[in-house]
């Protein structure tokens, strides 16, 4: 009866003791969790802020040269965050593990961690199920959104350039038309919408149209493809650059037609393509297009992998010490990707091969870099025992 109640007695402490141990280890997968999300969401919102001013300063360039209408510009801007997405999400959670594991490394909580029994392996864990999420999320942009982001990128451009060609003429400014091809300025505009001092420039088969004129309107045409812009009491210069051969002409009143660029209704970027369509396409520049979307998923499952034995730090290292080897794998990693699809597109690698052997040199890579100090230490403890 005793040796029974002690028996008990003893199965309940270790039943006790393995309660502890697994709140424990929960404990720290919530920990090491919530650090890598929260340094993960740190770094991907600063580069998105840094893309964000990019994009805005390109998109208000080409707005500017274009006269894109103001409520075209902050869709192009969301939308090229989208479609860049995919390309700051591997980056952004590759520096935030680097950076969380830093910390705790630094602070010598993963050393506590490592004497109280937690294995290498249980770290990963919650590593692991943030970077199955962030993959993901990264092939649903990837595969669907970006490419349906580009497509919309593409019409909004070509609504904005045939919306901006209907704008009223801002005097003082400079106008072009048909591609650059056609300049209009005027100096001022009367209240009945007429506008003052015209000037008028036309570059048409390597020959100059000059036009100068005392007042001038302009219209829609009747078929809703052109512009007319009417001139009236003024002078005409026509002749080719280089040449004394000009010939002068006054005139009452003349009519100048202004092309407008016709919608573009069909998408022949290559970024813009459906991902259904690229598995049905038999040509090089599809298929390797389609090996680049689903190679950045891969991508960012890899470096999130590689990110952990990368980022274990030395006694009295700094915990950024590390952070420039990421980066350096980082840029390596992409320079293959975007080479590795060059090369598919031009059939210098087969079709079949992909971009898989790029995910594979990079753990190669991270391989070396890691195991490199343990080889050294060794090859030092022999040499020196020799």
């Amino acid at each position: 009866m005793r040796a029974g109640l002690i028996y008990l007695r003893a199965e309940r402490e270790s039943l006790t003791e393995f309660g502890r141990t697994g709140l424990l280890r929960r404990i720290l997968d919530r920990y090491i969790l919530r650090e890598v999300t929260l340094s993960w969401i740190s770094v991907t919102g600063i580069l998105l802020v840094i893309l964000l001013t990019n994009e805005l300063a390109r998109v208000l360039g080409r707005a500017a040269d274009n006269q894109y209408p103001p409520n075209m510009v902050l869709a192009l801007i969301g939308l090229g965050a989208v479609q860049n997405l995919n390309i700051l999400l591997p980056i952004g959670l590759l520096l935030g593990v680097m950076l969380a594991f830093g910390r705790l490394y630094h602070d010598s909580e993963m050393a506590a961690a490592l004497a109280c029994g937690v294995g290498p392996v249980r770290v990963y864990g919650p590593v692991v199920l943030l970077a199955v999420l962030v993959t993901g999320l990264l092939a649903w942009l990837s595969l669907s959104e970006a490419p349906d982001a580009m497509r919309q990128v593409l019409n909004l451009r070509s609504a904005a350039l045939r919306a901006g060609q209907y704008t009223v003429v801002t005097p003082g400014r400079f106008r072009s038309f048909e591609g650059g091809t056609a300049v209009l300025y005027a100096q001022s505009a009367n209240p009945d919408g007429t506008l003052s001092n015209v000037f008028v420039e036309r570059n048409r088969d390597g020959r100059v149209e000059v036009a100068l004129a005392v007042r001038a309107r302009h219209d829609m045409a009747a078929d809703g493809h052109s512009l007319t812009i009417t001139l009236y009491n003024g002078e005409r210069f026509v002749g080719t650059p280089g040449s004394a051969q000009f010939r002068m002409m006054r005139f009452a009143e003349h009519t100048i037609p202004v092309q407008i660029p016709a919608p573009s209704e069909r998408i022949t970027d290559m970024d813009a393509a459906p991902t259904g369509d690229l598995l049905r396409a038999t040509d090089l520049k599809s298929r390797a297009e389609l090996h680049w979307r689903i190679a950045l998923p891969v991508m960012c499952l890899v470096l999130t992998l590689v990110a952990v034995p990368l980022s274990r730090l030395r006694p009295r290292q700094g915990r950024y010490a590390r952070v420039w080897i990421a980066v350096v794998l980082y840029l390596l990693y992409s320079n293959l990707v975007s080479s590795g699809k060059i090369w598919l597109e031009r059939g210098v690698i087969p079709e079949g091969a992909g971009l898989w052997w790029t995910h594979v040199i990079v753990i190669l890579v991270a391989l070396f870099v890691v195991l490199m100090p343990k080889w050294a230490v060794r090859l030092r403890h022999r040499e020196a025992s020799a």
